[in-house]
């Protein structure tokens, strides 16, 4: 990690987004000497509430034992296993055998839905994450996670579309929140121009973040380029200084 935009976005977040929580992030390595591995969890436990401990500034070290949700193995690329009847699951169920989540119309509408899915396999035996403040030179993260209220969400949608000509530099896919945060961003990292995702839509997820939070994510690749802008952005305008002032 280039310690030189880790000071300069720390300076510029401060400066244009006063005490907004400080994003984290996201590598996969094999070596995690000194770094707290999260413990192995026997019983269902939603990935996301994991997360809390490191956005109060633990540095966490997951491997495909200490995930104890099926979909977030899949979504961080530890397994490509899907339960059995996972259509129904997330459909309608199966009465009197599995509940289902309903998030989906039709078991059919699922199974369409996940031909068009990629999957990705972890490249390290463990993913860590870190606070942005605790990052360290041999650190190299790959995608950055806000989690954000509106207005601040509003500021970074807005700088990342500031140089691109697409529309659409921003999307919202259909997915878990785990989803949401490392398997659509993380494939996005190697694209000619990264796109940033906006997520935690998942229902399921929802209590594991505060009522006004949504996330931001974005491959650190592209972060690095709004970094740069921020100076010459909206960022310095009187209608961005009125959105600032409301900014706990």
């Amino acid at each position: 990690m280039d310690m030189k935009i880790k000071d300069d976005f720390t300076e510029r977040w401060k400066k244009y987004f006063k005490n907004a929580e400080l994003p984290v992030v996201f590598y996969y390595t094999d070596d995690v000497k000194g770094i707290d591995k999260a413990k192995t969890i026997s019983t269902h436990r939603c990935f996301i509430c994991d997360l809390a401990k490191v956005r109060r500034g633990k540095t966490l070290a997951f491997n495909v034992e200490s995930v104890a949700c099926g979909g977030g193995k899949r979504y961080l690329g530890f397994t490509r296993e899907i339960m059995p009847d996972f259509e129904y699951f997330l459909s309608c169920g199966i009465p009197g055998k599995l509940e289902g989540e309903r998030y989906k119309k039709t078991p059919e509408l699922v199974k369409k839905s996940m031909k068009k899915s990629k999957d990705f396999k972890a490249p390290a035996e463990h993913v860590v994450f870190k606070r942005w403040d605790n990052l360290e030179e041999e650190d190299e993260p790959e995608v950055v996670v806000f989690f954000a209220v509106p207005d601040v969400l509003s500021g970074l949608f807005t700088l990342a579309g500031f140089d691109e000509v697409d529309a659409n530099a921003v999307f919202t896919p259909f997915a878990a929140g785990c989803g949401s945060i490392v398997h659509y961003p993380y494939l996005e990292r190697d694209a000619k121009s990264p796109r940033a995702v906006i997520g935690m839509f998942d229902v399921s997820a929802r209590p594991c973040v505060p009522k006004d939070i949504l996330t931001f994510a974005v491959p650190m690749k592209k972060l690095v380029k709004m970094i740069g802008n921020m100076d010459e952005s909206f960022l310095i305008t009187g209608s961005w200084d009125k959105v600032r002032k409301r900014i706990g």
